[in-house]
């Protein structure tokens, strides 16, 4: 049993980052059995942000600049994942009108302008947000709260398509999702106005499931790192006022 919530814990890490992982045991765990790991995956970047806005606040830097260097950070961390799924979704939601071509464009390496003006506000709002909280311990809860929201997705949505990360994560588990949300939700605990932030995220994150529903019939891999993306803004805007 502890050997396979690690190795689900390890495949949340595989699929949430771009930090060396190691090589999964043999069976591997199924990803939407794993969904539960979600926000403790997020963990890591959430750490790793919080550390250098930590520092960078230390040293003297303005509010600004460190909470750039904290979110450049986390990208990085991340290798742009959740980014990219909010570019693909808007790209793909609104440059075309039936459910064939907007799959077509978001599996389009390429960013179109939709996408483009998602990254910028996304990581516009992300920025100006944390550096208003320049608070290391609420980077680390919404990082990790925000992570709950791919598990969320994938847990109550179809997939759209016959393939891909969506595809795979159909193994539906609401235990694990019970545990995500549990896990993701208790840092806010920690934080001035958590509550009133977790409930901005979830009903965010429910409009992008309903639009994902209306415009592709489910989700795929790039819903669910959009997701965390609008639940992150949404966290973020809510525990700054």
């Amino acid at each position: 049993m502890i050997r396979t919530r690690l190795a689900e814990l390890q495949l949340a890490v595989m699929l949430l980052t771009r930090l060396p992982a190691g090589r999964l045991p043999e069976p591997v765990p199924g990803i939407g059995r794993a969904a539960w790991a979600f926000p403790l995956a997020g963990l890591v970047p959430g750490l790793i942000g919080a550390g250098v806005l930590a520092l960078a606040l230390w040293a003297g830097l303005a509010p600004v600049l460190a909470a750039g260097l904290a979110l450049a950070a986390q990208i990085a961390a991340t290798g742009a994942l959740h980014e990219d799924g909010l570019a693909d979704c808007a790209d793909g939601f609104w440059g075309a009108r039936d459910r064939a071509r907007r799959l077509e464009i978001m599996r389009d390496s390429r960013i179109g302008s939709f996408g483009a003006v998602a990254l910028i506000l996304g990581i516009g709002l992300r920025w100006q947000a944390l550096a208003l909280l320049a608070d290391p311990v609420a980077m680390i809860a919404v990082a990790m709260a925000s992570r709950a929201a791919p598990a969320a997705l994938m847990t109550l949505l179809p997939p759209a398509r016959a393939d891909g990360l969506g595809h795979a994560a159909q193994a539906r588990s609401l235990p694990a999702l019970a545990v995500a949300l549990i896990l993701g939700s208790a840092p806010l605990a920690f934080v001035p106005g958590g509550a009133v932030a977790l409930a901005a995220a979830m009903l965010a994150v429910i409009g992008l499931g309903l639009m994902a529903r209306a415009r592709l019939g489910g989700q795929t891999g790039d819903v669910l790192g959009a997701g965390q993306q609008i639940a992150e803004i949404a966290l973020l805007l809510a525990l700054s006022r």
